[in-house]
Parts: structure tokens; sequence; C-alpha cells
């Protein structure tokens, strides 16, 4: 009896060491789902911190682009380079505007003034006229008896351009050459540079003309309006002894 005792006893011992083993185990399980919990809790909250930076950087950047492309905030531009040096009208002898434009540009050729007379034109445009029921184009003179001449002004440029043979002088208030100012540059360029041919009429409002073409045929009227653009006119026609206006090419009138 004594010795199942002692076995008794004996197994108390492991028991209570295999209890507390287990109360240990389930302490550290404990620990570790804490930590982990833990963990995982931080992770989280880095998570969030890291898209919280994250939008507040793309705020930060949508709200720089914004004040990029702010209106009150973008620089002005910077306006084109003009062309160097200014227009001036020089004027020639009659009839010779071409002559004088070829004998200035060979002069300055000749002398090295490339630097400062840059550009001569003789101002023309495309017409349309009507000769012996034709029409036929040609260019025409803007500003007959006159040129114009991009330079430089000084004593030098002024000599080489008033001594070149067929010009007689610049056009200014008293002695001194006046530029014209860059918007009537701009208005005679537009002027001849015009895509439309512009027709030549011969014809005057209030002139009586005969119609030689059309349904209208040998009747005689008076011009009431002209269109140069589209080379038409107006004419007032009578017809049951009422005067009405009959729209024309200008082939289809001739003079009485």
């Amino acid at each position: 009896m004594r010795e199942r005792t002692d076995m008794s006893d004996n197994k108390k011992p492991v028991e209570e060491a295999e209890e507390t083993h287990i109360e240990e185990t389930t302490k550290d399980s404990d620990v570790s789902s804490d930590e982990t919990k833990d963990m995982k809790d931080t992770e989280e909250t880095a998570e969030n911190e890291s898209s919280d930076s994250k939008e507040s950087s793309q705020t930060e950047a949508a709200s720089d682009k914004d004040k990029k492309e702010s209106p009150e905030e973008k620089k002005p531009e910077k306006p084109q380079d003009e062309e160097p040096g200014k227009w001036y009208v020089v004027h020639t002898q009659s009839g010779f505007e071409a002559k004088a434009k070829e004998s200035l540009e060979q002069r300055i050729q000749t002398l090295g003034f490339q630097d400062r007379i840059f550009e001569v034109i003789v101002p023309m445009r495309d017409i349309v006229t009507i000769n012996k029921g034709q029409k036929r184009q040609k260019k025409e003179k803007v500003f007959p008896g006159y040129i114009l001449v991009r330079m430089i002004l000084s004593n030098d440029s002024w000599i080489v351009v008033r001594t070149t043979q067929g010009i007689t002088g610049f056009v200014g208030a008293g002695t001194k050459p006046t530029p014209i100012s860059q918007k009537e540059v701009q208005a005679i360029m537009k002027f001849v540079k015009q895509e439309q041919p512009k027709f030549k009429a011969k014809f005057s409002v209030g002139e009586a003309v005969k119609v030689t073409d059309g349904p209208f045929s040998d009747f005689v009227g008076t011009i009431n309006h002209i269109d140069e653009d589209k080379g038409r006119v107006t004419v007032l026609v009578s017809i049951f002894g009422r005067e009405t206006p009959v729209e024309l090419d200008f082939l289809q009138v001739s003079k009485l």
C-alpha cells in the first residue's frame, strides 16, 4: 500500500509539471497572438499613413499644377521679334518703279549695305480687265510712282537710296524721311497678297451703257452699282415703263 501511495505521490509532481507547461504554453500562445495582433495593427497603421501620405502628395501636386496653370500665375509671353529696320516710302520717276527697285538692290549688294537696307518692294496687285469682250488678268501698281524700302536710316544708307538712278527722294515732313506705321504696312501687305484678283472697271456709276448679252440684250440702261470684287454691275433698264435693276457681268455691257 505504501508503494502505491508513493507512486501516486510521484504522479502529482508530473501532473503539476504538465499543467504548468500547458499554462506556460497557453500564455506564450496568448503573447504570440497579442504580438501578431500588434504587428497587424502596426502594419495597418503604416499602410494608412502611407496612403494618407500618397493622397497628400497627390493633392499637393494637383495644387502645384493648378497654380502653374492659373492665368494669374502665367508669365507674359514674349513678343515675337520684329523685323529689323522701318519701312519708308520712296518716290521714283513715274513708270520706272521696277527699274529703280532693281538698281537699288544692285547698289545694296555692291556697296555691302545688306545689314542696313533689307528689303525693297513695288506694291502690286492682280486685276482682271475687260478688253474687246475678253477678260485679261494682269499686274497693277498699287502706288504708281512709289516704292517701299525697309531699312535702318542713317546718313550712309540715306545716301545709297537717294542717289540711286530713278529715285527722286523720300516721303516725309520737310527734309527728314518719315517711316510709315506698322498698321499701314500690314494693310498694304494684306492688300497686295489678296488671293482673288480684282476686276478693273471701266465704268462709273450713273453712266449709260448698252446690254450686249443675255435676255436683256440691246437694252439701254444706267449703271446703278459696280462690284469690282466680282466683276459685276447693276444696271437700271426700262421694262414696261419702269426702271428695273438687272445684275450683269462686265462682259455683258458696253459703253455707248
